[in-house]
């Protein structure tokens, strides 16, 4: 079957089948990140590929940003488990007219988000390639047990930190090659070349046993729930008057409305599932982890799908679902 039929989603789930289990893998291909047994313990290990014209381009991003990045998405997927990262390994696919002072500055944006989290580079690869290629490898600790997508239950509430559609806003105006700079609009470029991953607020989440699934969207609101809601055999509803918008993103989404916010990618904030229970827990502890915790919907009985309504209760269209690496966008 050709990819763009599969899909990246459905590559992934024909790997996991046909992989092993192996001794001491308490948790293997599907999740954030795997979960693996040592002597010692345990650990959480992510890993993520970055191929220049497919998910960066030069021409609008610094390489000092692109490191900066680059190890975000990655320690993204360790918070998204509720864990906390320790190491990286990093290996590069170089051009061959790069220049050593441009991988210096690839470095000085890794080195900079590490330092601020504690994380040490401890390794990693280099060859030659005909574009750059960045493969990262974050190991980390979980707290607790690692939250994984598969537990949400019907009635849980839904919630996200941060907001929502910043990075794809800004993609996009980067794209039209829009010139007139502003305040709003740098706003907008700061959150898709520098990502913010909430490790502090998954930490705090799995600390106190709070979310019954979650995951960090990459790949957009609607299809990254969606992954919730097959692993945890559920369907949602989304209110969209509730979802957390920046006041850039307000001021300069136009004609794109809502598509950035449901269906854009990039935003790494984390997106969980817990029981109405908790709710005032979850209030409370927004503000120990320095990041805004929104409610934004329900999880549903599995026949419901992922549906969106407005103010009114009455269903929105969504068209794009999210991004996929292999179907045609």
């Amino acid at each position: 079957m050709k990819l763009s039929r599969l899909g990246e989603f459905g590559l992934i789930d024909r790997i996991r089948r046909k992989a092993a289990v192996g001794r001491g893998v308490r948790l293997g291909i599907g999740d954030d990140a795997a979960w693996v047994d040592h002597p010692r313990g345990s650990s959480l290990i992510t890993a993520d590929l970055l191929i220049e014209d497919i998910h960066f381009d030069l021409k609008w991003t610094s390489l000092k940003d692109l490191g900066y990045k680059s190890l975000a998405v990655n320690l993204s997927d360790i918070a998204a488990m509720g864990g906390i990262p320790a190491y990286v390994m990093l290996s590069l696919g170089i051009p061959a007219h790069f220049e050593s002072e441009q991988i210096d500055e690839l470095y000085r944006g890794i080195n900079s988000l590490a330092k601020k989290h504690g994380v040490t580079v401890v390794g990693g690869d280099t060859n030659m390639a005909g574009s750059l290629l960045i493969s990262v490898c974050v190991i980390g600790h979980p707290i607790n047990r690692p939250i994984r997508r598969s537990g949400a239950h019907v009635g849980d509430d839904i919630y996200v930190t941060g907001t929502l559609g910043d990075a794809a806003l800004g993609l996009s105006l980067l794209r039209q090659k829009r010139r007139r700079h502003s305040r709003a609009l740098g706003q907008l470029l700061t959150r898709h070349h520098r990502p913010t991953p909430r490790i502090a607020a998954g930490a705090l989440l799995a600390r106190r046993e709070l979310p019954t699934a979650m995951i960090d969207i990459s790949d957009g609101l609607i299809q990254d729930l969606g992954h919730i809601c097959a692993a945890s055999r559920v369907g949602a509803l989304i209110q969209q008057d509730k979802l957390p918008l920046s006041r850039a993103y307000r001021e300069l989404a136009g004609k794109t409305a809502m598509r950035c916010a449901l269906s854009g990618g990039e935003d790494y904030e984390l997106l969980f599932c817990a029981a109405p229970r908790q709710r005032k827990r979850i209030e409370a502890l927004s503000s120990q982890a320095s990041v805004a915790i929104t409610r934004i919907g329900t999880c549903a009985p599995v026949a419901s799908g992922i549906g969106v309504v407005d103010a009114s209760g009455a269903a929105v269209a969504v068209k794009a679902r999210g991004h996929d690496h292999f179907k045609k966008q």
